[in-house]
């Protein structure tokens, strides 16, 4: 069981941790999830020690993890490092070696994974030599030979094709039913609620909401999808009024509504769209349905995910750069 409790990490006038506490358990996959600037990496550098801490502390099955802990752990940094005109083979081994690995144990796994994850005969090529794709699939490589028992993973799909987010998102669920404890980070929402058991949603330094995806999606209020072809903008939908109603999305003539609570079940809450969306053109669908995820982090965050506090951001990202 991973633990981070209470982080707090100030550069200058930038909170960049401001209280985060979660907990991550063994044999899920669990996401990661916050906009821009709200904490993601410094957090991961601080699991692995990477960044110093002005309070708190990160637990290894309840014990602040010391460097032999760390060994059994595998990191993918958002920031790739691994060596460009190295052979492939070669570094594998070596950070097989710095895990603990004996020279054949860490060759075995190299060829394994390698084979894995379809580069079996790309052993002795250069990393440069590759795709962006499959340099991506050597870095994932470098961050389980020594098979950790956790795996920590910033942004691993961005870029990818998808087929190699096929390949990824297959290794990282058998990793979990292994009994790993998977954390990654991802800006691709639609991914994370396809993939993951569980989630941590975070802004500003500090814990949003997390738990079991089918919870967080729950909501404290019911989604009214309501679909008029004849209408792909949703424009009916402007004349709701918005105490009652609100917009969370359109897509091809499908608006999807936010329905406040009131007297009466959802259905009768639901009667004034209804008769708005008649009036604009034939319905085809009408019905009440789950939060997705993308709408559940707005509702918590206020802004979606791939936005950001500029000035905070950026001040951040140069302070953990340096």
């Amino acid at each position: 069981m991973l633990d981070v409790d209470d982080l707090q990490r100030a550069y200058g006038e930038v909170r960049a941790l401001d209280g985060m506490t979660f907990s991550v358990r063994p044999g899920a996959v669990t996401g990661f999830l916050g906009p821009n600037g709200a904490g993601k990496t410094t957090t991961m550098r601080a699991i692995f020690g990477l960044t110093s801490l002005d309070g708190g502390e990160v637990r290894w099955d309840g014990r602040v993890p010391d460097a032999d802990a760390r060994r059994r752990f595998g990191y993918l940094p958002e920031e790739r490092g691994l060596y460009a005109d190295m052979r492939i083979g070669d570094q594998l081994v070596y950070l097989g070696r710095l895990h603990g690995l004996s020279v054949a144990d860490a060759r075995s796994r190299t060829v394994s994974w390698l084979e894995r994850l379809g580069l079996g005969d790309r052993v002795d090529s250069k990393l440069e030599d590759l795709s962006l794709g499959n340099q991506q699939r050597v870095q994932l490589i470098g961050a389980l030979v020594h098979e950790p028992e956790l795996l920590v993973l910033d942004e691993p799909f961005s870029g990818l094709d998808p087929v190699a987010v096929d390949a990824l998102s297959n290794v990282l669920v058998s990793e979990a039913r292994r009994g790993t404890t998977v954390l990654f980070s991802s800006h691709q929402l639609d991914l994370v609620e396809h993939l993951c058991e569980e989630a941590i949603i975070v802004d500003h330094g500090r814990t949003v909401a997390s738990g079991p995806l089918d919870d967080l999606t729950a909501g404290a209020e019911p989604v009214l999808a309501v679909e008029v072809p004849s209408d792909p903008d949703g424009a009916w939908a402007s004349t709701l009024d918005p105490t009652d109603y609100r917009v969370l999305g359109v897509a091809n003539g499908t608006v999807r509504l936010s329905v406040a609570d009131g007297a009466g079940s959802v259905v009768e809450r639901a009667q004034p769209a209804l008769d708005r969306a008649r009036a604009a053109g034939p319905v085809s669908h009408f019905g009440v349905e789950r939060r997705t995820l993308a709408e559940t982090f707005l509702a918590l965050v206020g802004r979606p995910v791939d936005q950001a506090d500029e000035a905070a951001g950026a001040t951040t990202e140069q302070a953990v750069l340096s």
